[in-house]
């Protein structure tokens, strides 16, 4: 490595790690947020969401053509759905029509790609990983409550699930790409991606089916949102500080295609 490239390849690792870090704090807040008004346990909130938050992010950062792919999918059917029914679209309509539209573009993608399996793998990757942190969270709440910071939970929570990844995703994927269909790896991984999106467009369009006190419990979902970037942002720099020192280098990872 010439002597130049060890602070690039420190800096790109620090960009990448907090941008993936903001993202996945971001979602994790607002999925958080939404469950618990959907009068889950904090628990409860705490692991669907990081289980929701891991694929999400792992997708964006192991496979980004395919998420690409279904975010693209996503804005489409999203806009699509409000333009047709308006505000009042249900969430299981828009994340329906958006899924649908992901599949059929991750479709599109794998046929013109030839794509493998490694995009489902990587993010049944994230999966894992995501169980894990959000297991060893939820247990923390479910003992002494909710009692963490928004950006608190955010920042352990990538930290967690992005050192396990950085760690075994060699030797998760080996294993789970053994019985991944490759023909259907890109369609369910931009089908999920594009879900997402237009859960994201339902909540920012009003997400009127919440009830008749959405406004004041929307408001505090949104506002906490910030608050899981910027958990999420130091939580990601921080870990990718600390692989770095250790030796696990972001230039190693291959992306999935």
């Amino acid at each position: 490595m010439k002597k130049n490239d060890k602070p690039a390849a420190v800096i790109m690792t620090l960009l990448v790690w907090g941008l993936a870090g903001a993202l996945f704090g971001g979602l994790f807040a607002a999925l958080y947020g939404l469950l618990l008004l959907s009068e889950l346990a904090a628990w409860q909130a705490v692991l669907f969401g990081t289980l929701i938050a891991a694929v999400t992010t792992t997708a964006f950062y192991s496979s980004m053509p395919v998420a690409l792919a279904g975010s693209m999918a996503g804005v489409l059917g999203s806009v699509g759905s409000l333009m047709a029914v308006g505000s009042g679209v249900s969430l299981a309509l828009i994340t329906g029509v958006a899924g649908a539209m992901g599949l059929v573009t991750g479709s599109l993608y794998a046929w013109l790609s030839q794509g493998g399996e490694r995009p489902l793998a990587e993010s049944l990757a994230g999966l894992v990983c995501g169980l894990v942190a959000g297991g060893l969270l939820a247990l923390l709440l479910a003992l002494l409550g909710p009692i963490l910071a928004m950006a608190v939970m955010a920042a352990m929570i990538v930290a967690v699930v992005g050192g396990l990844f950085q760690v075994a995703e060699k030797i998760l994927v080996s294993h789970i790409v053994r019985w991944c269909p490759h023909v259907i790896s890109a369609p369910v991984v931009a089908g999920v991606i594009a879900a997402v999106i237009g859960a994201s467009f339902w909540v920012m369009g009003g997400a009127t089916g919440l009830g008749p006190n959405l406004g004041a419990s929307l408001a505090g979902v949104l506002d906490e949102i910030p608050s899981g970037m910027i958990g999420g942002l130091i939580g990601g720099a921080v870990t990718s500080i600390l692989l770095e020192i250790l030796g696990a280098h972001l230039e190693d990872h291959e992306q999935a295609v």
